[in-house]
């Protein structure tokens, strides 16, 4: 199972990791490409394009100061919720890509577009918000965690799949992979569900809800296991082709302890975006801007040795249109399968026969969208096949 990368930290504990982290902060003077989340640029020619990029990604920190969870649980999740938001972040990633495309960059004086408010309303920390650490923690009981308790890439990945499905602005798929195994029949069966909105235009023409195309935009988050107490090297060159795809969108991980949300490299390093930092919560009332200064990280992206990696991850890739999968598909054969001795995945046409079924996951028919309806996501889900990763 996922072994715990994080315990409960003192404050002295942070502190230390802080100036850890500082050691690798500034960018090498490189002639090596820079990969972000499959955008190449040269440190000595586009460092500032480089900047921009990193900081325009949605970071998300520990908080302090929010609604406790639940009514009576934790009102911060320093020490144990830096999954929760790597989870977050490579979530938030993917509704960037949708909503305002890969090429959308932040501006530290403000005007941003309404979607991109919107976006950051989902992940405020408040038990309504769709993608908050209180529906993630709740939502996480019907996994097995008890809020508070620390989660690995797999879990965190099955409650993105569940939340995702109460969330009718965004329409997105989040589908993942079980045993190692990506199946492309799955992944359309999937993602070419009608949206409740287009549901509803095709009940009420006259409606003014806009009517979604037949294929929904895809979060494909792959849980895999590249060894055994560290990763092998034999993976390496795989997983940094990962950053390359136009279609990345990050990797979730870390080390033992830590959790991170890695979105490219250079060289033998990782680039990340680090969760340990506690900030207080942003209070925001619904259809207003929010304050969001705290949510773009504008210090140089750090780095880690590839090396240094744990073992155990979850990649993500966003594939807005059906022909943006079948890209994908191409060059995953292409540039992960074929030049790989040992694969760090399989990539198969059709659903295996020995596995049960494939039903794809539907929002429950329930009249809220508050906490209050996780709390009994197990009769909710009991007629989805629930598959955990055996990380041995």
């Amino acid at each position: 199972m996922e072994g715990p990368y994080e315990h409960m930290f003192s404050k002295n504990y942070e502190n230390q990791i802080n100036v850890f982290s500082e050691f690798l902060e500034d960018l090498p003077d490189t002639d090596e490409p820079v990969w972000v989340l499959g955008e190449c640029y040269s440190v000595k020619t586009e460092k500032t394009e480089l900047l921009s990029d990193v900081h325009s990604r949605l970071w998300f920190t520990y908080r302090k100061k929010f609604s406790p969870i639940g009514g009576t649980g934790p009102s911060s999740d320093t020490g144990w919720g830096c999954m929760l938001r790597c989870g977050q972040m490579i979530l938030a990633q993917a509704l960037v890509c949708s909503q305002l495309g890969r090429a959308w960059r932040w501006r530290a004086e403000g005007g941003q577009p309404e979607e991109y408010h919107r976006i950051l309303h989902c992940f405020l920390d408040r038990k309504d918000s769709c993608y908050s650490v209180h529906q993630m923690a709740q939502m996480g009981v019907g996994e097995g965690k008890s809020v508070g308790e620390w989660y690995g890439p797999n879990t965190v990945a099955q409650v993105l799949k569940k939340l995702a499905l109460f969330d009718d602005w965004n329409s997105l798929a989040v589908y993942v992979s079980m045993d190692n195994t990506v199946v492309i029949e799955d992944i359309k069966k999937q993602c070419r569900q009608a949206s409740r909105g287009s549901r509803l235009a095709t009940m009420c023409p006259h409606s003014q809800s806009q009517s979604r195309s037949d294929w929904r935009p895809l979060l494909l988050v792959i849980p895999l296991r590249l060894g055994i107490n560290h990763i092998n090297p034999v993976y390496i060159q795989a997983l940094k082709e990962c950053f390359k795809i136009p279609q990345s969108c990050g990797v979730l991980g870390g080390k033992p302890n830590l959790a991170y949300y890695f979105i490219g490299f250079v060289g033998e390093e990782l680039i990340y975006l680090d969760p340990h930092t506690t900030q207080s919560a942003v209070e925001s009332e619904a259809g207003s801007g929010v304050d969001d200064q705290s949510y773009h990280c504008l210090r140089s992206p750090r780095r880690m040795k590839i090396t240094n990696l744990d073992p155990s991850v979850a990649l993500g890739f966003f594939c807005k249109s059906e022909g943006d999968f079948d890209s994908w598909c191409n060059l995953v054969q292409q540039e992960i399968q074929m030049k790989r001795n040992l694969r760090m995945f399989e990539l198969v046409e059709n659903h295996p026969p020995h596995w049960p079924p494939f039903v794809p996951p539907t929002k429950p028919e329930v009249q809220t969208t508050g906490a209050e309806f996780i709390e009994s996501s197990d009769k909710l889900f009991e007629s989805e096949e629930e598959f955990e990763i055996l990380n041995v």
